[in-house]
């Protein structure tokens, strides 16, 4: 019997499973595949966003900028690289200005330091790789890079170190509620296995829906968003110093440019909605 189980090993499963190790709890993290960091966490552009853009009010925008202003220190903590390069939000028309003073106006609400709009003779400078059809840009200097799966591993690992149990290649298959608490069955290599605790964490990324529906009435759908990046050669890691974007738009905040935090270039993604998880 464990006091928590959590399903999902990525970077949010590894954090709660980290932040619940300062306890003194008998914690379980269950993973379908044969490691830590295997789905969407180990993927992602590795960027600490400023906060500006989530909208004022929201839960989302309280948890970026709180994570923000812990992400440093936590990386300190793990080792892991981390790095405040700032951010730039570009755009490319006059009539895009507006945009712009709308997110800085959120952002402010937000409570994100330090915003400003630079023009377009300043934003050359800070960036002289800019495309000549820049015309002015927020600076959120408050935003930063990490490494995605490190930090994903070191939380992972220092949740362990402090006495969480993982067990891998375990795929949930069913969450039942029990007198106790809840009994969670899963499936490894053909065989079955049950483990039971008083409460689970659905922390199972895009396959949180399908947990749900194990146990609630309320349905959701998630449709997973493929992205594809390129990740250039370190010999192309200094064209830009910050983490630059375009305006927002239907799919999120589009296509970026960034350095990583070690030393390459990212570019992308695309986004495409897709079927299978």
């Amino acid at each position: 019997m464990f006091d928590i189980i959590i399903i999902g090993a990525g970077v949010s499963g590894s954090a709660i499973a980290r932040e619940l190790s300062k306890y003194k709890l008998k914690v379980c993290v269950l993973e379908k595949e044969a490691d830590v960091c295997c789905g969407t966490s180990k993927a992602n552009s590795g960027i600490v966003h400023g906060g500006y853009d989530a909208k004022f009010g929201t839960l989302k925008a309280k948890l970026n900028k709180r994570g923000n202003d812990l992400m440093e220190d936590l990386c300190k903590k793990l080792d892991v690289p981390f790095v405040r390069n700032g951010s730039l939000v570009v755009a490319t028309k006059e009539a895009d200005i507006e945009q712009l003073e709308k997110l800085l106006e959120n952002g402010r609400k937000n409570g994100v330091e330090g915003l400003r709009i630079v023009d377009a003779a300043e934003l050359k400078e800070m960036e002289p790789n800019i495309s000549d059809s820049a015309v002015a840009a927020l600076h959120v200097p408050t935003g930063g890079i990490v490494c995605p799966f490190e930090l994903n591993l070191a939380m992972a690992e220092n949740a362990h170190m402090n006495g969480v149990e993982f067990k891998f290649s375990q795929r949930v298959i069913k969450v039942v509620k029990s007198d106790h608490g809840y009994v969670v069955e899963t499936e490894s290599d053909g065989e079955q296995n049950s483990f039971e605790a008083r409460m689970v964490i659905n922390a199972a990324g895009v396959y949180a829906d399908q947990i749900s529906h194990m146990v609630s009435e309320r349905k959701m759908n998630i449709v997973p968003r493929r992205g594809d990046y390129f990740l250039l050669d370190k010999s192309a890691g200094n064209h830009v110093k910050s983490t630059i974007f375009v305006l927002p738009g239907a799919y999120g905040k589009g296509v970026l440019v960034t350095p990583t935090t070690h030393g390459n270039l990212l570019v992308g993604p695309t986004a495409i909605d897709v079927e299978d998880k």
